[in-house]
């Protein structure tokens, strides 16, 4: 079997994830925060560090990292919990569904409206398209950092500058882009970012992360037991007020590995992802009937196509079932991004490349897609 289903879910998990998965299953089986026993105790020192970590690697306080159920429960979070009656939120088309079906239900509730902007030639949408879109009640905008179809970089950075400027809150997508490129919230003025642990950073599924900035207020979006406060209705203070029910432990602790792991190896990791995605976008490049919508510039991991005369999912199959490699076919849970590249119909097929890849599965990938493609 080759894994190119990266942009999914990463294959390769680092030994020190595995081993900190089962050490805490293992011996850590207690709910931290929730009693004072040593288990508990210790428990929840792991807990703590990890949201240090993230809170180092990411550019905010550990006091701003919450975990929540994976990065759409983040996502969830950040728009329902920010939510304006009245407001106006500008977004991409390029967005996933984590993001549009929110949206959507806050304009079906007749509670917030929302502008979804097209990108340029180049794939992104600029900083000058946000700022003709404004309107007098607008109070966010949300952009995925790397669009989870094509690949796509938007330059969040500037839309920090423009979100500062305008008081308007900046809510990043950082599910294709979080251990696969810097982040920094407090340079790049980034209010909240969502984070999918199990893609770029390596660890296990389970456990995602919203961080939040400086004072910026999230309304709770789920009630019940923290631990902490119990005779009010919701605790007040962040992470606890968003943090209702038990924390999965074993996935955090996992987490916890994977972050080290990643500050430790992340920049070899991107040097061998960018090699392998340039020389397989070069090679794909070359093969006939092969439409590519990923530009080189973008970078890696992720790759999206087309193959002549067939649908994604017929191109997606054969590659799977005579070939035994592992692709994403269809709309990708993005339908507005199928709907500017004209394959709402169709889709397309998408691989993203991974650290445990190797030049002879791209090699014989690249021949079965031109079999495929012939």
């Amino acid at each position: 079997m080759i894994y190119l289903d990266n942009a999914a879910t990463t294959y390769f998990k680092p030994t020190p994830v595995i081993n900190a998965v089962g050490n805490a299953l293992k011996y850590l089986s207690a709910n931290p925060t929730r009693s004072s026993h040593s288990l508990a105790v210790k428990a929840g020192m792991l807990v703590e560090e990890t949201r240090e970590i993230a809170a180092k690697m990411f550019g905010t306080t550990p006091d701003r990292v919450v975990f929540t159920l994976n990065c759409t429960d983040a996502l969830d979070t950040a728009i329902f919990g920010c939510a304006r009656r009245g407001g106006h939120i500008i977004t991409t088309v390029l967005e996933h569904n984590s993001v549009l079906r929110p949206l959507m239900r806050l304009r079906e509730l007749g509670i917030t409206d929302f502008t979804a902007l097209s990108p340029l030639m180049g794939g992104y949408v600029s900083a000058e398209q946000v700022a003709s879109a404004i309107r007098p009640n607008t109070y966010m905008v949300i952009a995925s950092h790397v669009s989870n179809v094509t690949g796509a970089v938007q330059p969040i950075s500037e839309y920090g500058f423009l979100t500062e400027k305008y008081k308007l809150l900046l809510l990043v997508d950082a599910a294709q882009s979080a251990g696969y490129r810097d982040i920094d919230m407090a340079k790049d003025k980034i209010d909240l970012l969502a984070v999918a642990p199990h893609k770029g950073l390596h660890a296990p599924q389970g456990v995602g992360m919203l961080l939040i900035r400086g004072d910026v207020r999230v309304r709770p979006f789920r009630y019940g037991g923290t631990g902490t406060e119990s005779a009010k209705p919701q605790p007040s203070e962040l992470p606890e007020a968003l943090e209702s029910g038990t924390l999965p432990t074993p996935a955090i602790a996992g987490l916890n590995a994977a972050m080290k792991y990643t500050l430790e190896h992340g920049e070899e990791n991107r040097k061998k992802l960018n090699g392998l995605f340039y020389y397989t976008l070069g090679e794909m490049s070359k093969i006939g009937g092969v439409r590519l919508y990923t530009r080189k510039e973008y970078g890696g991991p992720v790759i999206a196509f087309t193959v002549r005369g067939m649908t994604s999912a017929e191109a997606g199959n054969i590659l799977a079932d005579e070939y035994d490699i592992c692709v994403r076919s269809g709309l990708h849970c993005a339908p507005l991004a199928h709907k500017h590249y004209g394959t709402l119909k169709d889709g397309m097929v998408r691989i993203a490349v991974g650290v445990d890849n190797n030049a002879d599965e791209i090699n014989f990938f690249l021949q079965a897609l031109s079999e495929v493609a012939r």
